[in-house]
């Protein structure tokens, strides 16, 4: 068989190479040139007579090196392509097969004098074969080639399907699209892992697993795998050869450093594909090692299976100071609003008041970088203190952090000023970060009050440890914010030379960099489809200064990933005037993406506006906000939060407000939510087909519920199904000082309307509830609701609390532990009992 590539050699006066048998090597000194592709043996280490150079930028969309392999089977081969770059980058050729391109990824080995090879799979018919590496338009060229190497890869049976409880090796499995065996990076199970999930692999790359399910129905999978990029990649999961979702893979500190990531899968009884591809909507560019697969329960299709949600999948590792070693004084347990420990994650922290006073964390993962949750004292005019603390490492000294009061501590009454005057103090805590070199596990970490520590006290909550990956380089195309004035680290404003770098930008159509070190806004910067990218969240920072400064999406797709936003809001604004800002505000059109984001201290993380069709928020983090974390508008459609974490907000940690116009079709799923001083962890007001799944929320401090489903603030009415599925709440619900009311971990409100739309509430774990489990108030008719499979373990007061007219229906909710009793309804409120309820 004949290309057009080939014809195309043969019309310039190109001859082609004789027929190998596959399996041995052939040097591209002896192919078909073309192009300004030519011989040269200037550098040593090469193989045969010499090697070929001339893909420079001179020869960029022409030279050319042409094979004409045969082989005596058709099947999967591996071609193997002997290479040199010396110019410290990762470069790229396009790799033609009979016509067919894909793009190869060719590293740096070293200068030009050291070879490396690059492997890719293709199939190959029996007989002759047209295979060419090319210097396209849209390559970077700029290497030399030296040989390639042609290998049939063995026709082995199928992989045996695995048994369901069981594991499986990676290795093992079939492979597709350039996934290939690897051993280069340590730590993996068997006699390997799968890499190959490359860019030049995107859109093939695949690792099939055949599972055999012993019945029908949903069950548990545990994916190994490495990601060493120091951001979030996605891959995508097929069962029976049908898309069901995207997993996202969070960094794992390194290549020889692997973490797992949990899924589910629904199963038919016998043998099921299973498969994780690397699709053209993922980012791939990770390693496989295993599989664990599992029922969900003992009896697939029958049962529920174990309720309850994990939440996040955190690229850190968090240690609890009440759970630490010291010589201090435990704070706690406490839930009383305005007390230090009600806001502290467990309702516990350490308080260090004296010279020599310590908390020790002994580390059970690598780490090189640390989060610290702390409180210190205010000062007397609330403009705040700043306090030095020492740590430590294995006793020698590891760094100074140097800590502040000026983004806690608010006064008085809603919406709380910056007034001591005022009394009533509360938002008491506040977090500082630091990078280290990195430290082994078991390394004992030792925050120490010492002489040179000033603050008065020290209260230490908890501290979030993690291996931080090397900073991210900076993608072809897009527009330096340093190449239009932006200077790092010196103080001074910025925002007009990232406005300069966004315009051209968005003229060329591709985004903007924004490198190393921190940069100063002192205004909101508006993008319009384009990507704003960093080198990750704890290298790229854009500084807001005088409570101002964030990113402003004006529609198109836009993505913004791997940098932070480190604002400078000190007190909650009154609503409705904008004196600070939010570090994310505005609309996002279709196939937009936040990924890898870290926000802290602004008046909002992100506000989500009416417009807003497709927007997908994975892997952020939202701390210390003075409003809601994330927070869905009027009109947001087709939205996804997941795989983020949010701690410390001054209102909603996660809400969608229908606010005139329905919210439709989004989901806050997979999420963690720690401490939110005011307010819910989740509240949904109103709207269409709107979903909470797979949260976990810890640690709600006054007027708030866990999860709120809600017509409060006057929203348009619940249409569709509202889901809260496979959520756990611990330790959540609030007393409302303003009008003395108790509020449960799930609150179900109807307020200025009925809500008479579904509510599905399933497979839910409520564990030490501060007041009721579940609340379902006021004075207007809830009905339509269902409760399946919940588990209410140790309540403040009732298991189940109603106060609405209405009705509801229990199917296999347990109530344990309920101070109060099991059931608390108004009369005339009709309980539908199904099977499978107990305790009350």
């Amino acid at each position: 068989m004949r290309t057009l590539l080939a014809a195309a050699a043969l019309a310039l006066g190109a001859a082609c190479t004789p027929a190998h048998a596959a399996g041995s090597a052939y040097e591209a000194e002896d192919a078909a040139l073309s192009g300004g592709a030519v011989v040269e043996t200037e550098h040593a280490g090469y193989t045969g007579s010499g090697y070929v150079g001339g893909f420079t930028d001179a020869n960029k969309g022409s030279a050319a090196v042409a094979f004409d392999v045969a082989v005596s089977a058709s099947g999967t081969h591996d071609l193997e392509v002997r290479y040199a770059n010396g110019t410290g980058v990762d470069m790229t050729l396009s790799l033609y097969v009979d016509g067919s391109r894909t793009r190869l990824v060719l590293p740096s080995p070293g200068g030009w004098d050291a070879w490396g090879t690059v492997t890719a799979p293709v199939d190959l018919d029996a007989g002759s074969n047209d295979v060419a590496l090319r210097f396209d338009a849209a390559d970077s060229g700029n290497v030399n080639l030296d040989s390639l190497t042609v290998t049939a890869v063995a026709d082995d049976d199928p992989p045996a399907a695995v048994q369901i409880p069981g594991g499986t090796e990676a290795e093992d499995a079939a492979l597709s699209g350039g996934a290939r065996v690897e051993t280069e990076h340590a730590g993996y199970s068997g006699t390997g892992y799968v890499g190959g999930f490359t860019d030049a692999n995107k859109g093939s790359a695949a690792v099939a697993f055949a599972l055999d399910a012993p019945a029908a129905g949903e069950y548990a999978a545990e994916l190994r795998y490495a990601n060493g990029t120091g951001a979030n990649m996605t891959l995508s999961l097929y069962v029976g050869g049908a898309r069901t979702g995207q997993l996202t893979l969070p960094p794992t500190g390194g290549w020889a450093s692997w973490g797992t990531v949990d899924t589910t899968a629904d199963l038919t009884a016998g043998v099921n594909d299973v498969a994780f591809r690397f699709d053209t909507a993922d980012s791939g560019n990770v390693n496989l090692d295993n599989l664990t697969v599992e029922a969900t329960d003992d009896d697939p299709g029958t049962d529920p299976g174990e309720p309850g949600g994990d939440g996040a999948d955190l690229p850190y590792t968090e240690y609890e100071a009440e759970d630490a070693a010291t010589n201090a004084t435990v704070l706690g347990p406490d839930r009383t609003y305005r007390t230090v420990a009600s806001e502290a994650s467990g309702r516990q922290a350490v308080r260090l008041d004296r010279t020599g006073e310590y908390v020790e964390f002994t580390l059970t993962e690598p780490a090189n970088a640390l989060v610290l949750r702390y409180s210190i004292p205010d000062s007397a005019d609330g403009t705040g203190l700043n306090a030095p603390i020492d740590v430590y490492a294995d006793g020698a000294k590891l760094t100074d952090l140097e800590l502040t009061s000026a983004y806690s501590w608010v006064y008085g009454q809603y919406p709380f000023p910056n007034d001591p005057a005022q009394g009533l103090a509360h938002r008491f805590f506040d977090e500082t970060r630091a990078r280290f070199d990195t430290l082994p596990a078991g390394t004992v970490l030792r925050f120490e009050k010492d002489a040179a520590s000033t603050g008065a006290h020290y209260d230490i909550d908890l501290i979030d440890t993690e291996q931080v990956g090397s900073p991210l380089p900076k993608p072809a195309g897009l527009v330096d914010i340093t190449d239009h004035g932006a200077v790092p680290g010196d103080g001074a404003d910025d925002t007009a030379a990232i406005r300069s770098a966004v315009a051209a930008a968005q003229s060329a159509g591709t985004g903007v960099w924004i490198g190393k070190g921190r940069f100063t806004i002192t205004e909101r910067i508006q993008v319009n489809g384009i990507d704003v990218r960093g080198a990750g969240p704890w290298y790229s920072v854009l500084e807001g200064t005088d409570g101002r400064g964030g990113i402003e999406p004006t529609g198109g797709a836009v993505t913004i990933a791997d940098l932070m936003i480190d604002g400078d809001v000190t007190y909650r604004d009154p609503d409705g005037q904008i004196t600070t800002d939010t570090a994310i505000e505005g609309v996002f059109g279709p196939g937009s993406t936040v990924a890898n984001v870290w926000i802290e201290h602004a008046k909002v993380g992100m506000w989500i506006h009416n417009g807003t069709d497709g927007l997908t928020v994975t892997g952020v983090r939202v701390r210390d906000t003075f409003a809601d974390g994330i927070h869905l508008n009027g009109g947001t459609r087709d939205t996804v939060v997941e795989q983020s974490h949010v701690r410390g907000t001054g209102d909603d940690a996660l809400a969608m407000w229908s606010n005139g116009t329905a919210v439709a079709n989004s989901s806050f799923r997979d999420n963690t939510v720690q401490t939110p001083n005011l307010a819910n962890g989740i509240a949904i007001y109103g709207g269409e087909n709107n979903s909470a799944v797979g949260n976990l929320i810890a640690d709600t401090v006054t007027a708030s519920a866990g999860i709120a489903v809600s017509t409060r603030f006057n929203p348009v009415p619940f249409s569709g199904e509202t889901l809260i599925e496979g959520n756990t709440l611990v330790r959540t619900g609030g007393l409302e000082p303003n009008w003395n009311s108790q509020f449960g971990a799930l609150w179900i409100y109807a307020d200025t309307s009925d809500i008479t739309a579904p509510v599905t509430v399933r497979d839910m774990v409520i564990r030490d509830s501060t007041y009721a489990g579940v609340l379902m108030s006021w004075q207007r008719q809830i009905t339509n609701v269902t409760f399946e499979d919940v588990v209410i373990d140790g309540t403040g007061t009732w298991g189940i609390e109603i106060q609405a007219s209405g009705s509801a229906s229990f199917t296999n909710v347990d109530v344990t532990g309920a101070a109060s009793g099991g059931l608390s309804a108004a009369a005339g409120f009709n309980v539908v009992r199904g099977e499978g309820n107990s305790g009350f």
